[in-house]
């Protein structure tokens, strides 16, 4: 009697979606911790954790909650943070194409912050000129930095600190004039504004060597003292970070 013949089974062809689709889930499922990492907020972390443990079929034990909290307030997304500081290059001797660079992140950092009122940005034959207005680091007829200007100061000179450049210093008023037991005139004004803009740049490990200070009142104007804009302009502190060719040249 003839024996029946075996059918041979057929080969599953569709046998890689499993697979696929196991990796497509874990994929997700990295994504979602790590969304859930960096949030601070700890109801939308429990939450989200709380519908991986039911999707995936396990229960997240509460000694392990906290730190995925804890990650999550360490802004370990940069790209998270609310402000990033300016950035920095190597220490050297700058030129024009890395001034033209510095000065583009600064604008972009004062542009980000809301602070464009407060600092201007200029390059000339000098050099790299950061100009600090009055309403935003002193007060009207002193020279010390006002408190809350500090924080703004240190991310500004961030990046000069990198050059080795010869830095100057230089405080500039309008022409209305002031007499005061501190300040008997301009000259003493501007003088002392520069001279208390760079201590504090000392303090913040700038060479003390390669900088000066000098007050010139109202005699280096940029802008007409006969209307009040004209005079807001006039009231400020140059940083000066000086190119190859002043830096020989100046005091």
């Amino acid at each position: 009697m003839a024996r029946k013949k075996k059918h041979e089974k057929e080969a599953n062809h569709e046998r890689w979606l499993v697979s696929y689709a196991d990796f497509i889930t874990l994929l997700f499922a990295v994504f979602v911790t790590l969304y859930a990492m960096s949030q601070t907020d700890k109801k939308k972390v429990e939450e989200v954790m709380a519908s991986m443990a039911s999707s995936f079929g396990f229960a997240a034990s509460p000694a392990s909650r906290p730190s995925v909290i804890e990650m999550g307030a360490m802004n370990i997304i940069p790209a998270l943070n609310k402000s990033a500081s300016i950035p920095r290059r190597g220490k050297s001797r700058g030129g024009e194409q890395d001034f033209k660079a510095t000065k583009a992140s600064i604008e972009a950092y004062l542009l980000k912050n809301g602070a464009q009122n407060k600092v201007s940005v200029s390059i000339s034959q000098r050099g790299l000129v950061v100009s600090l207005k009055e309403a935003g680091f002193f007060d009207s007829g002193s020279a010390t930095i006002k408190p809350s200007a500090l924080s703004l100061l240190s991310d500004l000179m961030g990046p000069l600190i990198s050059y080795s450049n010869g830095l100057r210093v230089e405080g500039h008023t309008d022409n209305v004039p002031i007499s005061s037991s501190a300040f008997p005139s301009n000259w003493e004004l501007s003088t002392a504004r520069a001279t208390h803009v760079l201590q504090y740049l000392i303090k913040q490990d700038f060479e003390p060597k390669q900088m000066s200070a000098a007050g010139y009142g109202e005699y280096r104007q940029v802008a007409d003292n006969d209307s009040e804009e004209g005079r807001m302009k006039n009231r400020r502190v140059d940083i000066v970070l000086l190119s190859e060719q002043s830096d020989k040249g100046e005091p």
